[in-house]
């Protein structure tokens, strides 16, 4: 068991605070642009264990692209691998999380993974529901069985912001629905993907979340199985070779454990049998990683031996 108690926390929160001048907030999410730099927190969860934090650990913020890692988890639920990796392929990518390059290249035109967008909106697509509201509450359903928290949902002004500025993505779902890796309403399927990303919750939540992951899919406290070992198996592989977008690789080198991220700051980290950490920095590197989040990391991964390599 790898211990960590607050004292690592807020040492090396107080240590990389200074890299956020190194970032800069998003700002193509026009509800994403006045987020503060100097926002920053910090939670560990481990598997049997009490949470620790530091930081803001009340400041809620959207988890964007960490979605993709619940939404693949339904998906898998709902249809079985097989279904699912006949939308989405297995493979890392070196090109952005937005690009259309490789779609038009490889033929059938399937995205690479489930982790960059086109993937993705492929596997939101899959989710059961007869309307939009239905599919985004299958989601809402698993995070907050996960989060043991009935209460969170998705930002209204965030999502509704992400929709009226979805240009990309618009473009990515035509595509995709030309070549039948996705069917129904482009609308209700951007609806629903924009929802999604603008889950809200704090980082003692999100450390929670990736405790379940870091316990093969079972409940952090009372050890029940909340996803499906394989599940979380398949969905922890995506998070160590796509998760952190095309810097994947040398997180792995240089942390490396599972991990997800999202352009709203927050990246979440599983440490295998151990816990669950999670980390918010607004102030993102060219990669679209917060630097402060992976700054943190690299320094108690290197303190706690955490890497699975």
């Amino acid at each position: 068991m790898i211990k960590i108690d607050q004292s690592d926390l807020i040492k090396w929160l107080e240590h990389v605070r200074i890299y956020a001048n190194n970032g800069k907030v998003v700002d193509y999410i026009p509800a994403l642009a006045n987020q503060q730099p100097e926002t920053n927190a910090v939670a560990y969860y481990p598997i049997g264990g009490e949470l620790i934090f530091t930081g803001q650990a009340e400041y809620k913020f959207t988890i964007q692209s960490i979605s993709k890692v619940i939404s693949l988890a339904v998906a898998l639920i709902q249809h079985g691998d097989q279904a699912v990796f006949s939308r989405v392929d297995k493979e890392p990518t070196s090109d952005p999380f937005y690009s259309v390059a490789k779609l038009e290249v490889e033929k059938p035109a399937k995205p690479f993974n489930p982790m960059i967008n086109a993937g993705a909106l492929a596997v939101t697509n899959m989710i059961r529901g007869r309307n939009s509201e239905e599919m985004v509450g299958e989601i809402l359903k698993l995070v907050r069985v996960l989060a043991n928290d009935e209460q969170v949902t998705y930002d209204q002004d965030v999502a509704q912001s992400e929709y009226e500025t979805s240009f990309l993505n618009r473009a990515l779902c035509y595509f995709m629905k030309q070549h039948g890796v996705i069917t129904g309403s482009i609308e209700e399927l951007l609806e629903v993907y924009t929802k999604q990303c603008a889950i809200s919750m704090n980082v003692k939540q999100l450390a929670r979340i990736a405790a379940v992951f870091a316990n093969d899919g079972r409940d952090p406290d009372s050890n029940e199985e909340l996803i499906p070992p394989d599940v979380a198996r398949i969905c922890k592989t995506f998070m160590v070779t796509c998760g952190m977008y095309n810097e994947s690789g040398t997180f792995a080198i240089n942390v490396g454990i599972p991990a997800k991220s999202g352009v709203s700051g927050a990246i979440m980290g599983v440490i295998k049998r151990c816990g669950g950490i999670a980390v918010f920095g607004p102030a993102l590197n060219e990669k679209g990683n917060s630097v402060v989040g992976i700054k943190l990391l690299e320094k108690l991964a290197a303190e706690k031996m955490w890497s699975i390599f």
